[in-house]
């Protein structure tokens, strides 16, 4: 087709990656007498072998068997101190680099091997730490940069590198006038520059990051990682490593570090073992969550660099796979971005009406394994298998799909994605499963691990790849079909159950007829009468075997748990005991509910809790309710630590986007007023509190900083907390018991009157 683009908004590396069938930290060989290592005096790089060669010379090896390790990268995690003027943030521009600590680990391997901090000053010695003594500051960065360079990291590493400590060394040398300070990578001649980029995904929503490049080796910035793989109420480095490691930094606030700076030689180590742990902490984070290695696996797997990991959203690695399939099916991938005329908007997943109440009594779970990608296989449903109309017979040349669109069988064509799912992704994730259940090697256990999971991950994307609104390649007709066969497949599973499992069957294994109490997605919760855990989970299972036979494969139903007792409080709200073997439940599951909800204070979570192990595990619905009344007295007395009673929200675009003025962001702009350098930013979660006001003003001037507030003795507002805060989350779990009255109960009674002029502790 004359002028049509083909490809052109792909990046150039992946391309030449999936031409080549070069994958991201895989391995690759240069056979002998084809490639020519370069003469010292001739090598572009600071590595300690280069060689030149044709690309067509390589071979690859697929990360498999012997060429399944993991290379022994070098990480190196560091952190800087400044000496800050009073009250305000670090800025490069006025105020000095004053210690950078290092500490250097190899992959595999336990311990670091290297452990120091140059120090501008004298410094009193540190037990397993070599200290590096600086006369100026220009002395302390020039060495810095030249250990960098000598110790030659594959990866770099620490907490808010990006964003703030690279940055930060990279301007003052530029300040001070010391150009090789920036030359920090691999390439020899070749300075690192810092530039503002912009990523947006339904994940993480919109973000602005420093992009620093440094040639050889990839920045690993931990906080950023935290914040794309976990949900958290904070991502300071000290609430992370206490949630992870049960661990924390030293005792050293930004406002001493001018004092002991300015000390003596041994303040200045208290201040260097302080730089010290938070080197070391980001190591330790990366350990505990194998992050490095399930980061490798990902990108090994869907054949993207790691960086690309760490900088891009979803969308690359779904793109970089369906270009490899296409390079060896002979297609080509057009340009078809979303633009704002395209209507992608279809209807999602069926949400099965809740038979709200409280269930003392077992409810079973029966989960569609790995819904979406199962319904694309089974249906060939594809871009390259996509049809504007009915051609040949039905169900023998195509199929038309519930959301009526129409799609050759498997065959007449297998499609593509079909193949990259069922081949590369589901295929592959069975292969790592068994390689993980064989192996006795605790390393590599860990190495399969985190294959598995991320082709769990990878095989979910693409469902999301075809129907995303700003996506390289979105096909309606496959997202909006998939959803609808998901909706047709939950429905005739409710059906299905409810038809066959009636009182009698199975000689009288089933004590009553089976109930779907809800259905959401990919899953179904089936009550059926019985009073054991295991007779549940007999019946489930036979119940999973029995529907899948409706089914195309591979779609398969499984039985997955059983919850007892349940507390179904409305649509994805609700909470249970898990049971996954009849003798001992596994834990508490609560969905939707204000247990895990981060705009919701802790206080609200931890009272939620309580009262749901009360009502769940003692089976004493009045327990929890004297209790509740308690906190809520307690709350209403001030007797409820600050720390309960912090919300957090993300700030995920400018202040001029939001459509009403929200407490969050018009805290963030107040704080800015304050201090420019140390308020919060696009992307960062801002907490506040609320304080007492005037009567009737808003709830975005009540927000405040829950520090400013300690520092200002400003009072609580208490009631507020009670009346926007608790009433309606704890009303939820309570109306299945105490019904329509269950608000007016808690929030109204001599509980609510008891109060304090004290204030909240610190």
């Amino acid at each position: 087709q004359l002028g049509k683009l083909f490809e052109a908004n792909i990046d150039a590396s992946v391309k030449f990656m999936a031409h080549t069938g070069l994958v991201g930290c895989g391995w690759v060989e240069v056979p002998s007498k084809k490639g020519q290592v370069m003469p010292e005096n001739s090598m572009m790089s600071r590595c300690q072998i280069e060689v030149t060669c044709n690309y067509k010379d390589l071979i690859v090896h697929s990360p498999d068997g012997e060429w399944a390790d993991i290379a022994p990268l070098r990480t190196l995690s560091f952190d800087i101190e400044c000496l800050r003027r009073k009250g305000l943030f670090p800025d490069p521009d006025h105020d000095s680099i004053i210690q950078i600590s290092n500490i250097v680990k190899q992959q595999s391997q336990c311990e670091p091997f290297i452990r120091n901090c140059f120090v501008l000053g004298t410094c009193a010695c540190i037990a397993g730490a070599h200290i590096i003594e600086c006369k100026t500051e220009k002395e302390l960065l020039e060495r810095w940069a030249e250990f960098v360079r000598l110790v030659d990291p594959d990866i770099i590493t620490g907490y808010n590198i990006l964003n703030f400590d690279l940055p930060y060394i990279l301007d003052r040398a530029k300040i001070i006038g010391l150009p090789l300070v920036a030359q920090l990578g691999r390439q020899k001649d070749r300075a690192s520059e810092v530039s503002d980029t912009a990523l947006f995904s339904r994940q993480l929503g919109n973000r602005v990051n420093k992009h620093i490049d440094i040639p050889g080796r990839v920045i690993f910035d931990v906080l950023q990682v935290v914040q794309r793989d976990y949900k958290l109420r904070c991502y300071k480095l000290n609430s992370v490593s206490d949630h992870f490691l049960n661990e924390q930094k030293e005792d050293v606030k930004h406002s001493m570090i001018p004092d002991l700076y300015n000390g003596d030689d041994q303040s200045r180590r208290r201040l260097a073992i302080n730089c010290m742990k938070d080197s070391i902490l980001p190591l330790r984070l990366l350990d505990k969550l194998m992050s490095i290695v399930n980061y490798i696996e990902m990108a090994r797997v869907t054949g993207v660099p790691l960086s690309f990991l760490l900088t891009h959203g979803q969308q690359i690695k779904v793109l970089s796979m369906l270009l490899r399939r296409c390079r060896n099916e002979g297609f080509l991938l057009p340009v078809r971005e979303a633009n704002a005329s395209m209507d992608l908007s279809y209807e999602g997943a069926t949400v099965i009406e809740p038979l709200r109440g409280f269930y003392n009594e077992p409810i079973a779970t029966l989960d569609f394994a790995s819904l979406y990608p199962s319904i694309m296989i089974a249906h060939n449903l594809c871009y390259t298998t996509l049809m504007e109309g009915p051609q040949g017979k039905e169900g023998i040349d195509y199929i038309k799909t519930p959301a009526g669109n129409y799609f050759c069988t498997k065959e007449r064509r297998r499609g593509l994605l079909t193949i990259s799912l069922a081949q590369d992704l589901l295929a592959a994730r069975k292969k790592a499963k068994d390689d993980l259940n064989k192996e006795k090697d605790e390393f590599k256990r860990m190495v399969y691990n985190g294959r598995q999971l991320v082709l769990k991950i990878s095989a979910n994307s693409v469902y999301g790849f075809t129907g995303a609104s700003n996506g390289k390649l979105p096909c309606l007709e496959i997202s909006s079909s998939v959803a609808a066969f998901g909706r047709q497949m939950i429905d005739l599973t409710k059906q299905t159950v409810e038809e066959t499992y009636t009182k009698g069957y199975l000689g009288g294994k089933c004590p009553a007829d089976a109930q779907v109490v809800y259905g959401d997605t990919d899953s179904v919760m089936v009550k059926f009468g019985v009073s054991a855990v295991a007779d549940a989970m007999e019946l489930g299972r036979h119940a999973a075997t029995e529907v899948s036979k409706q089914f195309m494969a591979p779609i398969k139903l499984e039985f997955e748990k059983v919850y007892y007792p349940f507390l179904l409080v409305n649509k994805k709200r609700y909470a249970g005991f898990c049971f996954t073997r009849p003798d001992k439940h596994d834990n508490m599951d609560c969905k939707g509910l204000e247990t895990v909800r981060r705009d919701i204070c802790p206080l609200v979570a931890s009272v939620m809790s309580t009262c749901l192990e009360k009502i769940l595990v003692e089976g004493n619905a009045e327990q929890a309710l004297i209790y509740a009344k308690k906190m809520i007295s307690d709350l209403l007395s001030n007797k409820i630590d600050i720390s309960q009673l912090i919300i957090s929200k993300e700030l995920t675009k400018s202040r001029e986007k939001y459509q009403s003025k929200q407490a969050h962001v018009e805290l963030a702009a107040r704080m800015k007023r304050r201090d420019p350098g140390s308020a919060p930013i696009l992307g960062d979660r801002v907490p506040y509190v609320f304080v007492a006001t005037a009567k009737n003003v808003p709830a975005y001037k009540k927000a405040e900083d829950p520090v400013y507030v300690q520092d200002n003795n400003i009072p609580i507002d208490t009631q507020y907390y009670l009346t926007n805060q608790m009433a309606k989350p704890l009303a939820r779990i309570f109306q299945p018991i105490l019904g329509d009255r269950a608000e007016k109960i808690l929030i109204e009674g001599e509980h609510t009157r008891a109060r304090s002029v004290e204030q909240s502790g610190v």
